[in-house]
């Protein structure tokens, strides 16, 4: 119920909560996938409508970590 609290409430992604709550990506999604649909239904599609959100922008912010990778490295090259 903490996961799916802090991923509705925060938008957050599941590897976010994982890192957060300590533990693996797979525990989390497992608990807030099959588990939570048996215990809290309604939570459960409030959940499911984050994390498919996130999946469709998914390659929106890879995109977005990629460039800003090679923004450091224009500024700050590395040395040999």
């Amino acid at each position: 119920m903490q996961l799916a609290l802090y991923i509705v409430e925060n938008k957050a992604t599941v590897r976010r909560t994982a890192k957060i709550f300590g533990i693996s990506k797979s525990t989390v999604h497992k608990d807030v996938s099959e588990r939570l649909r048996k215990q809290n239904y309604a939570l459960y599609q409030q959940v499911k409508q984050v994390l498919d959100q996130n999946k469709s922008e998914r390659h929106i912010r890879g995109g977005m970590a990629t460039r800003e990778k090679y923004e450091k490295l224009k500024h700050h090259p590395v040395q040999p």
